[in-house]
């Protein structure tokens, strides 16, 4: 099969869609009515736009396609919890997770890269390295995928990949999915989470405005070394310098992701350091108990040692919630699903949890 060369239109930015058009010879604002069919309607053929003249379309198909997004497998929960693999153009596969939170809200988590380069140890995309960055469109498309199973109301990013090392990408959709002609959600709804990349959280901070997540998961640099080998480039001193001059609204705070893994960084030991290192940081605590998984040695802590730890910050004044597991009995851990079922193994019966092949086509979603 030939390579399609036509211009994927969900790469691009209302600005960089106008100057498209305007090499087509065509008006401003057919670039804002594009927009509003790709991302407020869902609709991914040009046939489809009804208030575009014939002539337009046809040159469209001739210059410019839209890519788009549909679920090769699906896993679902008991608790509501929907896993998505998404299998790319190129035949590369990534996870997304919708997950139901309180007051009927619902939290998109969404990759930004195919593997990760870090290798943080109790990741399990961390196994696969780094194969590729992801575009804008098809970062922007997991959302408009998801959005066929119904409304969204919170994107972070914090899926497969490290957010930083694709800044370019990441600033395109996230410019995207602010747009009012776009998916027009608000940056106090979108999280952005990275594991530390110093030079480019100071970049990203300069650039677009995001709510930051800083994935921490210990209190020295001894066992940051061992958790998270970034650290060895960027230790913490450097980290919590870089997070104490990061650009944020009045009441918007910092929110430091700590994994805790039994009898590892869960320590009364580690709740105290934790406290003297986010001193002078507008922070908040997630408090996430290990996902525990085949790939790790690790080990979920205590529900006794989880309640300590969480009680020591709480009565020294700082922000702590814990975050309950989502998905256990899927395959919910950032790349378990990747790692089982690529290559898709023949379907199985999945008994009480539905576990989809082939999931579908549903509006919004390519068929």
């Amino acid at each position: 099969m030939d390579h399609d060369t036509r211009i994927d239109l969900k790469n691009l930015t209302l600005e960089e869609l106008t100057v498209f058009l305007a090499g087509m010879g065509k008006e401003r604002f057919r670039a804002s009515q594009l927009m509003r069919w790709m991302y407020s309607r869902l609709v991914n053929d040009f046939d489809a736009m009804s208030d575009l003249s014939k002539a337009l379309r046809a040159e469209l198909h001739q210059r410019a396609r839209i890519s788009c997004l549909g679920s090769e497998v699906t896993e679902d929960s008991r608790d509501g919890t929907r896993k998505y693999l998404f299998r790319l153009e190129d035949g590369q596969t990534i996870e997304t997770v919708r997950i139901p939170m309180e007051d009927n809200r619902v939290t998109l988590c969404i990759s930004t890269q195919v593997g990760c380069a870090l290798g943080c140890v109790f990741c399990h995309t961390g196994s696969f390295g780094l194969v590729r960055n992801l575009t804008p469109g098809e970062i922007v498309n997991q959302v408009c995928a998801a959005l066929a199973d119904g409304p969204i109301s919170n994107i972070v990013l914090m899926g497969m990949g490290e957010p930083l090392h694709n800044l370019d990408n990441v600033v395109k959709a996230l410019q995207i999915l602010y747009l009012p002609e776009g998916l027009d959600f608000s940056p106090r709804k979108v999280t952005l989470s990275t594991a530390g990349l110093v030079p480019e959280m100071l970049e990203l901070g300069q650039r677009i405005r995001v709510n930051l997540a800083v994935s921490l998961n210990a209190t020295t640099d001894e066992v940051r070394n061992q958790l998270m080998p970034v650290n060895r480039r960027y230790p913490l001193a450097q980290l919590m310098e870089v997070c104490r001059n990061y650009p944020l609204q009045p009441r918007q705070r910092i929110t430091f992701e700590y994994i805790l893994i039994r009898g590892v960084n869960d320590s009364d030991q580690d709740a105290r350091r934790l406290v003297k290192l986010l001193h002078g940081i507008k922070a908040k605590v997630n408090l996430i108990p290990f996902n525990e998984h085949s790939a790790s040695p690790f080990k979920a802590p205590t529900g006794d040692r989880v309640t300590r730890f969480q009680g020591y910050l709480l009565d020294r004044g700082m922000v702590a919630i814990r975050r309950a597991s989502k998905g256990q009995d899927i395959s919910a851990a950032c790349g378990q699903l990747k790692g089982k079922r690529d290559p898709l193994p023949q379907q199985q019966d999945a008994g009480e949890d539905a576990v989809h092949d082939n999931h579908p086509p549903e509006k919004g979603t390519c068929k």
